[in-house]
Order: structure tokens, then C-alpha cells, then sequence
């Protein structure tokens, strides 16, 4: 294992919204997982790697502050075999439906990768933090969807290495703009089987319906009624999205987080935001197009 130069490396991971999803499950990690469709952030998360020679554990920090991460630390674990310090700068709200924490994990693997010089492809270490998620509860779908980039739709769960297959809605770059409401534990969610009925039924009406109409406008549209079906949606959540219409634009619930997005075009965006920041801090994002 070779360690770089400096000692320390730093990268990059988006952040992530998934409008409706389907869960597949499968007792081998690699093959359990999730399909349906999200969008690519431009914010997301960095991550600063270096030696941690005087502990015997691996220490990560989020914004500052010592977390318990435990998909980046199963990741490291995967990765190398001595204790790293891992600092994350988050530019996206964390446990809120903004893969907060496959990007944290994805940007550690990619700094790893580069700081002791591993040789893993990014479809080499999408794979580990993918098991990481799985196994750790972080998540299901996530990561691939942010080494894709875009506008991603997830036809076939797991990495690309195995059963994976990843397309994208043909579109011109957009702005989304989100507010947090509150968090919605993914491990509590996935763990109980009528919610995960419900999800799945849904889920499945929902892709059916956007590849009939593969647009950002009908995404938007399928993720409104899946988020109302599958009775995640808060009360403010619900209030937030209707005051967003009300306003001339699109919006839906970020999965899986109290979190509401939101589309529009140039001639109400400011109202869209207006209307998004009576309900707290508005975050305001791109997503890259296609052409």
C-alpha cells in the first residue's frame, strides 16, 4: 500500500434527491437495493483524508465536529488497514434526504484512493461504499446515482459491477431549490414491512409511469403522488408543496427526509423560493443536464 507525497488528499461527492424508489431486497449486499429516480446535486460533500498515526481508531469529523459515521468507517475499513482521519465539510443538510452520508463515504473512498495511490476505478469503490451502505443502514441507491451525475434513473439495483443499470432524463441543466422540515431515520423506514409494501407499490406505478414520459417535469409530477401515497409526507411537508404550486412551480418530498424540492421556471422562481422560505432556509442547487 502506497501512501502519497503529502500525506494528505482531498475529494469531492454530490449530494443526491430521490423522488420515488423501489426497494429490492437480497441477503448478498452487492445485490440489494433500490431503483427509481433522483437528481444530482452540484453541492455536496468534501472530504480531507490524512494519517492518524497516534490512535488506534479512525476519527471522522463532520463540519467540525466528531460524528459517528459508521458507513464512512466501515468504507476506511474496507479500504485500508491502518487509522486515517477523515474531515468533512457538508454543504447539504445531513440525515434529510440528501445523501449526506453516501456522499461522505464516496468522497472519503475517492481521497483514499488517491492519498495511498490503490488503483480502484470509480465503479471499484461506488461498489464498497454501496456494501457500506447496505450493510450499515445508511442507505440503498444513493451512490450510484452520484458517480452517474444528472438526472438518474435507477433501472436495476446494486453497483454497476453486478446487476446495476443506470440511465438519465435527456434534459438541459436545471435549478432545484429545497427546504428541511426534519429527518426520517432510513433504517426505521426500511425495517417495517407495511411502510416498505406501500413503498414498493408505488414505487413501481411511479416508474412505469415517468419511462412512459422520461421529463423533469413528469418526474417531478410521479415523486408529488409517490410521496402522498406511501404516507411519509409531514404535514408542513405537504403545506410546503402546495404553497410551491400555489406559486407556479413543481415539488415533491426528498426520500427519505422531512425535505421538500422544488422546481420552477425563470419567470417565478423568486416566488417559488419565497414561498419555500416561509418554512425555513432555502437551499438552492444545479443539476447538470445532458446537452
Amino acid at each position: 500500500m502506497m501512501k502519497s507525497e503529502t500525506d494528505i488528499a482531498t475529494a469531492f461527492a454530490p449530494g443526491h434527491i430521490t423522488g420515488f424508489f423501489i426497494i429490492h431486497e437480497n441477503k448478498d449486499p452487492l445485490l440489494k437495493g433500490t431503483t427509481g429516480c433522483g437528481l444530482v446535486l452540484d453541492k455536496g460533500v468534501t472530504s480531507t483524508v490524512s494519517l492518524f498515526p497516534n490512535s488506534e481508531d479512525t476519527k471522522i469529523c463532520l463540519n467540525g465536529s466528531p460524528v459517528d459515521a459508521r458507513v464512512t468507517a466501515h468504507l476506511v475499513k474496507s479500504l485500508v488497514d491502518i487509522p486515517i482521519w477523515v474531515s468533512s465539510v457538508a454543504e447539504i443538510p445531513v440525515g434529510s434526504g440528501f445523501g449526506a452520508s453516501a456522499a461522505g463515504a464516496l468522497s472519503t473512498g475517492y481521497a483514499l484512493n488517491e492519498l495511498f495511490s490503490l488503483g480502484f476505478s470509480q465503479n471499484d469503490i461506488v461498489e464498497k461504499v454501496h456494501v457500506a451502505e447496505v450493510l450499515e443502514g445508511g442507505g440503498l441507491g444513493d451512490v450510484e446515482a452520484q458517480a452517474y451525475g444528472g438526472a438518474v434513473i435507477r433501472k436495476a439495483p446494486g453497483p454497476l459491477t453486478t446487476t446495476g443499470k443506470l440511465d438519465r432524463i435527456a434534459c438541459t441543466s436545471f435549478e432545484v431549490h429545497c427546504v428541511t422540515l426534519g429527518s426520517i431515520p432510513t433504517k426505521e423506514v426500511v425495517a417495517n414491512p407495511a411502510t416498505v409494501d406501500r413503498i414498493n407499490k408505488s414505487g413501481r406505478r411511479s416508474m412505469k409511469k415517468l419511462l412512459a414520459c422520461p421529463t423533469v417535469e413528469n418526474f417531478m409530477k410521479v415523486s408529488r403522488d409517490f410521496s402522498l401515497e406511501v404516507g411519509l409526507l409531514s404535514g408542513k411537508g405537504e403545506d410546503a408543496i402546495e404553497a410551491v404550486e400555489s406559486s407556479g412551480g413543481l415539488a415533491s418530498q426528498a426520500m427519505l427526509g422531512d425535505s421538500i424540492f422544488a422546481i420552477s421556471d425563470n419567470n417565478c422562481r423568486e416566488a417559488v423560493i419565497e414561498s419555500l422560505e416561509e418554512f425555513g432556509n432555502v437551499m438552492s442547487s444545479w443539476v447538470s443536464g445532458t446537452y
